[in-house]
Parts: structure tokens; sequence; C-alpha cells
């Protein structure tokens, strides 16, 4: 054999062997992820999920509700008793990086002490580790004491997790990575974990790409853990590049839909051919045609789980729509939320369609 034929050979035998570790990484952990039919009996064996994504009224931004100067046990457990009575048995909740990064032992007691009552209500947790949502001026989160409300600017004070800075800056990686394989450690067989939502809404808040490569890190490092929930990342956009990496990342599939009836339809055409299970983690815009009385009847018809926004109205001022600033009219119907801040129904009419399509469907 030629000296140029042994080269070559070599080489094919190296690119060979190091194929499989390169397709690893370009997919993040891909090769760790479920099968279809290990993903399928895992939902067979869950109730219908139906529920809310979940912040206490008390909370401007999620930093308020995990930090150690405002975490109120008390407030979260009464919401989580009118989550229950209202038929919600799951409820998705985002973490905050710079609550963990200031007490890691600290944040993960009193995440167990919202999972204890979580299990209390029956209701199981879908923890989303990371967040890329920007609405008022700030794109870092600051622990301690949090602003007050801006009247009439949707969640002005919300903080992402862990932040714009942090998101872009790739020599931060390093920890992040022990916050994401610690909290997943922690609880990785935990039963009250119904899944993980590792990252809600890449990209967004003026990010664009530039969150893919901490999105494609987290898909990594999660896998790496094995934990016995699946993960997933929601599919929010139409951006194909950032769908790709979600869905090659995830277990089950996971969306977000604000439409109507028919675009959500659609939405879910395309999905089904993923072959694994559909969770719908955010739904709900009244204004928008995403509705209670035209929607929950298809979700529980297509055994699709779904989780609204959100179960009680407070600081965040989620009832407003989108882009509402101070002194814009205030809107004639409520974009998000269940109930008001003193718990009364925003819509006696939602509610008892909730109470019936949850309570029939997963009768045991």
């Amino acid at each position: 054999m030629k000296k140029s034929d042994l080269t070559i050979v070599l080489l094919l035998t190296l690119a060979a062997l190091l194929g499989p570790l390169q397709k690893v990484d370009a997919q993040s952990g891909s090769q760790l992820r479920w099968s279809p039919e290990k993903a399928w009996q895992w939902y067979k064996d869950q109730q219908w999920i139906c529920g809310a994504n979940y912040i206490p009224a008390y909370a401007i931004n999620y930093t308020a509700m995990w930090d150690r100067t405002t975490f109120d046990s008390v407030a979260i457990d009464r919401e989580l008793a009118l989550a229950e009575q209202t038929g919600l048995n799951s409820l998705r909740v985002v973490l905050q990086y710079a609550v963990y990064a200031e007490d890691p032992e600290g944040f993960l007691r009193r995440m167990n002490t919202f999972l204890c009552s979580c299990e209390k209500h029956r209701i199981k947790m879908v923890p989303a580790l990371f967040d890329d949502c920007v609405f008022g001026l700030e794109h870092d989160p600051k622990t301690g004491r949090q602003p007050e409300p801006l009247e009439g600017w949707y969640a002005w004070a919300w903080s992402p997790s862990p932040g714009h800075s942090m998101v872009v800056d790739s020599s931060t990686f390093p920890l992040l990575e022990r916050y994401v394989k610690g909290v997943i450690t922690r609880f990785s067989n935990d039963k009250r974990i119904l899944f993980w939502d590792l990252y809600n809404e890449p990209t967004n808040g003026g990010l664009g790409t530039a969150s893919l490569p901490l999105l494609r890190n987290t898909i990594r490092w999660a896998r790496e853990v094995r934990p016995s929930q699946p993960l997933s990342v929601g599919v929010w956009d139409g951006n194909k590049r950032l769908n790709e990496i979600a869905l090659n990342g995830s277990d089950i599939v996971s969306f977000h839909n604000y439409g109507n009836l028919d675009a959500l339809r659609k939405m879910v055409e395309e999905l089904k051919l993923q072959g694994r299970p559909l969770v719908c983690t955010e739904w709900m815009n009244r204004p928008a045609g995403s509705l209670i009385s035209t929607h929950i009847g298809y979700f529980s018809q297509e055994k699709i789980g779904c989780m609204l926004w959100g179960v009680v109205n407070g600081k965040t001022q989620t009832h407003l729509p989108w882009g509402h600033r101070p002194g814009d009219p205030a809107p004639k119907i409520w974009q998000h939320d269940l109930y008001t801040a003193d718990f009364r129904p925003y819509d006696t009419a939602e509610i008892s369609l909730l109470k019936q399509y949850c309570n029939t469907v997963n009768r045991k």
C-alpha cells in the first residue's frame, strides 16, 4: 500500500471514529434523547396535563418569587389550593439563576418547599431553567427587593434568567452548567417534577441567534444528568434554526400558541409529524382568540397537554396586553389570568369549563 493510500485509510478511519462524537455535540446530546416509544409510555402513565403558568400575585418577577427576602410559602400555598380547586394538575414555573448563584442550597430548599406545596395540592411542577423574555427596561436580574409595579405596563420589571449579559458571554457557561446540573441532579428522580422545560423562549428579548450556544449547551448539560423525567424546549416562533435545535433536544414536544383555534390546529398538525407527545406550555390570550371556551375541548379531544397563562393576577399585570404602556386605554377584556388578586374568577364560565374537563378526563 502506498504511503498516500495509507494516509487516506487512516484519515477515513479517524473520521469514522470521530463522526459519532461530533454528531452528539452538533445535536446537543441528542443520542441520549428518549425514543418515541419511551416518551409515549411516559405520557400514557400521566394524567391528562391540564395546568397553568404560575407566578405568585405578590411577585413582580420570578426573582421576587424565589429570593430569600420575599419568598412567601404561605401565599403560594393559598394560590396552589385555588389552582387545585380549579382542577389544574400542573404548574410551569421559571427558576432564577441569580437567586441560585447567591445561595444554591437556600434556593434548592425553597424549591423543595414549593414542591411540597405542589404535592399537597396534587399538582406537578414543570421547572423552566432559563428565560430570555424582557418586557421592560432591565435585561439582567438583580437579587433582593424588586421594583413595585408601574401601572399600565405589562410585566415591566420582568427579569430574564440568567440575564442577557450572561447568555452572550460564553465565559460564564461553567457557572451556568453548575446551575443546570445542580438543580436537575437534586430533583432528577423526584416524582413531583413532571418534566424539565430547559429554556423558555430562547432568542426572545432581542437576543436572536446569540442565545443558540447557551441553548445547545443547556440541552447537553441536562442530558448528562440523565434525569428520570423528560426534557423539552418549547417551540414558540417560526425560526427554523432554533426549532431544529429545540425539537432535536426534546423528549416530548412542547410549544406555545396564543392564536385562535385555526392557528392552534395548524401548529398541532405540523408538530404531530415529530411522532412524540405534545404539550402546549403557553396559551390563552383572550383578545387574540385563544380562549378556554374554544380551546380546552380541542386539547382534551386531541389528548394534548395544555398549560394556560396564568392563575392569579398580581404585580406582573398580565391582564394587560403585550406592549401596553401607562396612559394607553384600559383593555376591555383581560389578556391572561383566571382570578383577581382576591381570588374572584375573572369569568365564572371559564372556571366551570376547566373544572368540567380536568375533572372528567382525569377521573380515575
